[in-house]
């Protein structure tokens, strides 16, 4: 992303800030069924061009002109069949609001936004205080940088490290920081390559879902999508301090009434002290429907706090 697009994306961010703007991005499945209603076929006002990301006239944002002139200054305008359509969304979380990609996010480099930004970060909040003295804490696989933007003001955390392999996340993450006045650094990174030193605290909330389509924010790799929690579970007990702290936040197929996650994190997590909790116990259930599913009971959002002993 070019500077003048970053520049126009933070404007962006802070006009619908000051137009009171609020959006509280559900599943995939809710939306798709929202925008099939027959008043969501063009949009009308704020909410369905960002929020329910609908195509919209000209005539939808007129008392909004300035918004359409940053959306093109962004690269972030499309038209088609006389309609234009935003190619980002904006969702709200706490005071903050997030830049994230098109509905639907069918592209290997999306950035997704939903329900689980919202537990990621109500677990992290939640979590946070009950661990030791944090001066430096990572937020690996960032998307959006939700999780480290808002842990950064609810505990007034200085030294902030973002990274995430996808550089469209690591463009919205930094747009994202800038429109929350978060001071951050962020890296285009497989987790911790190329980041230096020992870590306070690690928060992740990776893809934990087994994606055919291998998107990037999606797609958990074996164990049907537990994989990458695995991995990066070792690698806390490499990268943390004594005493430093990693909050997971990950979904973990049920197979027979067994968490398997649950034994393969523990093991990864010899010599931590463990806390571990089903946060949701069913979620993503319509991927049961599919063949490499067929032996899941269902998928829990589940929660991992480990600290090094």
């Amino acid at each position: 992303m070019n500077e003048s697009a970053r520049a126009a994306l933070i404007e962006l961010l802070g006009v619908l800030r000051g137009a009171g703007y609020q959006f509280v991005t559900p599943t995939p499945a809710t939306h798709a069924r929202v925008i099939a209603r027959a008043d969501k076929k063009s949009g009308r006002n704020l909410r369905d061009v960002f929020g329910w990301n609908v195509p919209f006239t000209h005539s939808a944002l007129e008392s909004h002109s300035a918004i359409l002139d940053l959306l093109a200054k962004a690269d972030a305008l499309e038209e088609r069949d006389g309609l234009l359509r935003s190619r980002l969304r904006v969702s709200s979380g706490g005071d903050n609001l997030f830049l994230h990609s098109a509905f639907p996010t069918t592209q290997h480099d999306a950035v997704f936004f939903g329900p689980d930004s919202y537990r990621f970060v109500d677990f992290v909040a939640a979590e946070l205080p009950n661990v030791g003295p944090i001066g430096r804490l990572a937020d690996i696989g960032c998307g959006t940088g939700v999780g480290a933007i808002m842990a950064a003001q609810a505990t007034n955390l200085h030294a902030l490290v973002l990274s995430d392999i996808n550089q469209r996340a690591v463009d919205l993450a930094e747009v994202n920081s800038a429109g929350a006045a978060a001071a951050v650094e962020i890296r285009r990174t497989n987790a911790l390559d190329g980041v230096d030193g020992m870590i306070d605290c690690i928060i992740a909330n990776p893809p934990y879902i087994a994606d055919p389509a291998h998107r990037a924010y999606r797609d958990g790799g074996d164990m049907h999508g537990g994989e990458l929690s695995v991995r990066w579970a070792k690698l806390a007990a490499e990268r943390l301090e004594r005493g430093g702290a990693f909050l997971l936040y990950t979904g973990s197929a049920i197979i027979g009434g067994e968490d398997l996650l649950k034994a393969a994190l523990f093991e990864a997590l010899a010599g931590f002290d463990l806390r571990y909790r089903e946060i949701d116990p069913d979620v993503f259930g319509e991927e049961l429907e599919r063949e490499d599913y067929a032996d899941v009971d269902r998928i829990a959002a589940v929660g991992l706090v480990a600290v090094k002993l």
